[in-house]
């Protein structure tokens, strides 16, 4: 590493859903920070839109199953620079109300949010081991920690994220393999369009923060950089809430 903590210089990045949304924003701040990011999700042309310029590449693949999972792993291990960091920002929510949650909605919110992020990490760990340094980001959630509305299976999800970071952070972290969880609050992304469609729930939840706006995908990157760099040598196990200060209030 640099003498620069917030430098990514010679690191590589994968980030899971970095196509769209917090994916995207957060690979588009590692970038600029040095890292060379490959760009993982299910829709090539949006991975190939989202990297541009930037320095890296794209897999067009689903991490919803344990195939998708290993061929992924396998892909991104057989790069020159095998990923130093990697961001598990893949997730879905079908908004099920509770009483119509179906096993098959439950099995596809738990597989996507909760056991990618493991398994993925679990293949990549042994090389980050033999450097002796990587860092893991998942993306938890408000509901990590609240319980929402049509929420039973994202909530359950998220809720395992948050203690999914911190044993991944018992198992590696003194092998130099950090492990954080940064839990957004209200973003404009695909996932919370119907949220942001409703001008007046939008304020309402706006209204609900300590600082009185929703989030910008901008405030995440520098957050994303910290939990990616040198500057977060002594942090592991925990989930930054980037709310806003909702959970504050």
């Amino acid at each position: 590493m640099n003498g620069d903590l917030f430098s990514l210089a010679g690191q590589t990045a994968l980030i899971t859903g970095g196509g769209s949304g917090i994916g995207r924003a957060i690979a588009g701040g590692l970038a600029r920070a040095g890292a060379r990011v490959l760009l993982a999700g299910r829709r090539e042309d949006r991975l190939r839109e989202a990297l541009g310029e930037l320095d890296g590449d794209v897999f067009a693949g689903d991490v919803a199953t344990q195939d998708g999972i290993a061929a992924l792993a396998e892909w991104a291990l057989s790069q020159n620079s095998p990923p130093d960091i990697l961001v598990n920002a893949a997730g879905i929510n079908l908004r099920q109300p509770a009483d119509e949650l179906t096993p098959e909605g439950w099995d596809q919110t738990l597989d996507i949010n909760l056991k990618a992020p493991f398994f993925l990490a679990q293949a990549l760990v042994p090389e980050m081991r033999g450097r002796g340094w990587g860092r893991i980001i998942n993306i938890a959630s408000l509901q990590s920690a609240r319980a929402f509305e049509n929420g039973l299976a994202y909530g359950a999800s998220k809720g395992g994220v948050a203690q999914l970071t911190r044993a991944m952070a018992e198992a590696w972290s003194r092998y130099g393999i950090n492990a954080n969880a940064l839990a957004p609050g209200f973003f404009p992304t695909e996932l919370t369009g119907a949220v942001f469609a409703d001008r007046k729930r939008a304020d309402a939840l706006a209204a609900q923060t300590a600082i009185g706006r929703n989030g910008q995908l901008s405030d995440l990157v520098g957050p994303a950089v910290f939990l990616a760099s040198a500057a977060s040598d002594y942090v592991t196990g925990q989930v930054l809430y980037v709310d806003g200060g909702f959970t504050a209030k």
